[in-house]
This record gives C-alpha cells, sequence and structure tokens, in this order.
C-alpha cells in the first residue's frame, strides 16, 4: 500500500468519526463499556444527632455509595450523600484544598481533613466517620469551636508594639533569616485536628490551651517585629495553660498540614525556663 493509499484511508476513518452516525457509534460504545463495569459498593458509617430534636439520641447511620460514580475524597462522598441521598445530614465544609479547615472529623479512628482524606478502597470494611472527639456537638459532624476560638483569641494573635504611634504610617520590616523561623508555625489552619487528638486537652480543655492554640502562641513570639515576648510568656506561666503537655506527639502525628506542635511547645519551655530565671535574676 502506497503513502497516499494509507492516508487517504485515514481521512475518510476521521471523516466517518467525524459523521452523526460515526459519533453515534462511539457514544454507543462507550455507553456500552460503562455499563460493563461492576459497581464498587462501598459503606460509610456516619454519626448522626441532632441536639435540638427532643429524644433523639446519638447513632450511626449507614449509606452505600458506588465509588465508581463518586470522588475520590471523603468530602467527596459526604456531598454526595447529602446532594442525592439524605439532604439533613450536617457537616462543614468549604475549600476543598486542605485551606479552610472547615472539613475536620474524625474518619476511622483518625482526625484529619475530609478533603485531604482519600476514601478507603478496601469495599469489605465500612467507612466510620465521627464529628471531632471531646467537643460539644452542634449537630451530625458539626462540633461547636467557641472554646477553641476564644482560646485562640486569649494569645492576642497579632504584632503588638511598645510605641503604636507609627502605627498604620510605615512597615515593619524583618530579615529574611527572621522570617524563615516563622515557616511551620504560620500555616496552621486551625482545624483543631492537633487539640482534639490530645489526652491533656479532652480532660482538661477548659484551662490547657492546647497544641493548635500554643503553637500559633509560639509563632507570635519568635516573630522580631513583636515586643511583647515576655507578657507572652507570662500569661502561661500557670500549671495549666502550657504545662499540661506530656509530649505525647499526638498533635504532631495527626496535622493534615504536616506541622509539629509539640515541637513548638517544647520551644515555648524553654523560653520559659530562660525567662524565669531572667526574671528570678532581677528579684
Amino acid at each position: 500500500m502506497s503513502v497516499a493509499t494509507f492516508t487517504s484511508l485515514s481521512r475518510c476513518s476521521v471523516l466517518a468519526f467525524r459523521s452523526p452516525a460515526g459519533l453515534l457509534a462511539v457514544r454507543y460504545a462507550q455507553t456500552a463499556a460503562a455499563a460493563a463495569v461492576q459497581p464498587r459498593i462501598k459503606k460509610f458509617q456516619v454519626y448522626r444527632w441532632d441536639p435540638d430534636t427532643p429524644g433523639d439520641k446519638p447513632r450511626m447511620q449507614t449509606y452505600e455509595i458506588d465509588l465508581n460514580t463518586c470522588g475520590p475524597m471523603v468530602l467527596d462522598a459526604l456531598i454526595k450523600i447529602k446532594n442525592e441521598m439524605d439532604s439533613t445530614l450536617t457537616f462543614r465544609r468549604s475549600c476543598r484544598e486542605g485551606i479552610c479547615g472547615s472539613c475536620a472529623m474524625n474518619i476511622n479512628g483518625g482526625n484529619t481533613l475530609a478533603c485531604l482524606n482519600k476514601i478507603d478502597t478496601n469495599l469489605s470494611k465500612p467507612s466510620k466517620i465521627y464529628p471531632l472527639p471531646h467537643m460539644y456537638v452542634v449537630k451530625d459532624l458539626v462540633p461547636d469551636m467557641s472554646n477553641f476560638y476564644a482560646q485562640y483569641k486569649s494569645i492576642e494573635p497579632y504584632l503588638k508594639k511598645r510605641d503604636d504611634s507609627k502605627e498604620g504610617k510605615e512597615q515593619y520590616l524583618q530579615s529574611v533569616e527572621d522570617r524563615q523561623k516563622l515557616d511551620g508555625l504560620y500555616e496552621c489552619i486551625l482545624c483543631a485536628c492537633c487539640s482534639t487528638s490530645c489526652p491533656s486537652y479532652w480532660w482538661n480543655g477548659d484551662k490547657y490551651l492546647g497544641p493548635a492554640v500554643l503553637m500559633q502562641a509560639y509563632r507570635w513570639m519568635i516573630d522580631s517585629r513583636d515586643e511583647f515576648t515576655e507578657e507572652r510568656l507570662s500569661k502561661l506561666q500557670d500549671p495549666f495553660s502550657l504545662y499540661r503537655c506530656h509530649t505525647i506527639m499526638n498533635c504532631t502525628r495527626t496535622c493534615p498540614k504536616g506541622l509539629n506542635p509539640g515541637k513548638a511547645i517544647a520551644e515555648i519551655k524553654k523560653m520559659m525556663a530562660t525567662y524565669k530565671e531572667k526574671k528570678a535574676a532581677a528579684v
């Protein structure tokens, strides 16, 4: 067969696919192939409870989803359940990119973000989804974050200067080296996965600030532009705010952003020792 003949046949084939009959044949073949795919049914056991409904008690509700028609992440499954099966299911979500921290929950025994957690494709094992542990539940998978946010507010997470007369009039500059000290700290998205995985926070959540808040406290303590480091340390001198940390390190293991709150807390303890020595010497 000559090159010209082969080229002519190729053009004919392309034209055939471009014709309505050719397109119909292609679509039929795709539909037939899709129909031949075996359904992959996965069970999801989801915590359900509405405190505002009289007599309602916490329970696990099972939903079955064909993974062939669902996205790869647990959040995709939850959205599919809410949109197609049970519109009463309640959970938080926003960015779907691991940035906002809204969809933090306990999935198969570990605190994580539903948008970053891939669905376990083992069809014989159901996926179990709970709200973040040891927190009051607003409804279903929505925990009450009020105490967590109040603790965050208490550390004053913003720059503080002795002389505020220049505030808003010029930039507060810092060196590249000083800026690098904040890496691994500022990326925290306040999802509370770490704090709610900490046994010390479970039992003393009203007094112990927890890993997430303490890591943010450290972030402002070591910021070269901040001038209230000693005052920040003095607020943590009581037996509970800082020293309930026993380096169990659940916080570091569970952090969906790969941060190390345990190390930050250890650094605060070292700063606290120096601060106390300095304070004692001044007396």
